[in-house]
């Protein structure tokens, strides 16, 4: 039986396609630096930037879930070697992690969705926008609405179409293992365009406690994401932000519901599931 590669499998998006696949009865290879050991899949080490990794990995794999490198503004040197020994190796579909915001041959990952229908027979790109967890999660976000009440952007009043990884992750499943792939980009969002004052609000109504939007300028948000990480890539996620504030991201799209065959879930749905008190994980 062959197997999919899953790489990134515990992050977001990979852990919750991981888990889909194993219960539709597929067999998973779930691909991290540590092989992490997740139900019903099988852990096998693997490093972007070691190529020793990679042969065991790909061994008997014939599908592809792609998480670029986090944080590398030039991923594309590292994925597309891997990409041209998966299609030798006899990987036949590969579905790319990409974002709403980067058009095919556009910056960071962009150059990897250009490239992957050369490589690949069957493919596909999901583009989804923000997610949802960023809010519920481990994400900078989530962690100041816990700890401060407070969650800080330079978006403005724009509004974005918010995604639930779990819409992402069915997604995935279904472009990893329909018999015809997509191929083509799938841009993904929730079923409203939300403002981050209207995240604050929802957030506050299903905990219980204060939260608010700080609103900041492009400028004051890299300088405060640059004390975490490298200023180009602070200055990009501001320049981001900035792009929000200008109406980049305000659009939804029914790709969940076509897709799927079922509606996405809504911002306040996932925040009932994975904040409210009674949720048992991730309360604020």
């Amino acid at each position: 039986m062959s197997a999919t590669l899953v790489v990134g499998a515990t992050g977001t998006t990979g852990s919750r396609t991981t888990a889909q696949l194993v219960a539709a009865g597929h067999r998973v290879k779930a691909a991290g630096r540590r092989a992490t050991p997740l139900p019903g899949a099988e852990p096998v080490r693997f490093d972007w930037y070691d190529p020793t990794t990679h042969d065991d990995a790909l061994d008997g794999v014939d599908r592809l879930y792609l998480v670029p490198p986090v944080g590398d503004p030039d991923p594309a040197r590292v994925m597309l070697p891997f990409l041209r020994s998966a299609r030798a190796a006899g990987a036949r579909r590969a579905v790319l992690l990409s974002s709403s915001a980067v058009p095919m041959g556009g910056p960071v990952v962009g150059a990897v969705h250009e490239a992957l229908p050369g490589i690949f027979d069957e493919w596909a790109v999901l583009r989804p926008s923000w997610f949802m967890q960023n809010f519920t999660g481990a994400h900078p976000h989530a962690r100041s609405i816990r700890v401060e009440g407070v969650v800080r952007t330079a978006t403005g009043s724009g509004r974005v179409g918010f995604v639930d990884a779990e819409d992402i992750a069915a997604v995935a499943v279904r472009a990893l293992t329909d018999g015809a792939a997509p191929d083509h980009d799938l841009v993904l969002t929730g079923p409203q365009a939300l403002a981050y004052d209207d995240i604050a609000r929802i957030v506050a109504e299903v905990t219980g406690r204060p939260v608010v939007h700080r609103h900041l300028t492009p400028a004051e948000l890299r300088d405060r994401l640059a004390a975490e990480m490298p200023v180009e890539f602070a200055a990009m996620l501001a320049g981001m932000d900035r792009a929000i504030a200008e109406g980049a991201e305000d659009r939804t799209t029914d790709t969940v519901l076509r897709v799927t065959g079922r509606p996405a879930h809504s911002f306040r749905q996932v925040a009932e599931r994975e904040l409210a008190p009674h949720a048992g994980r991730g309360a604020v």
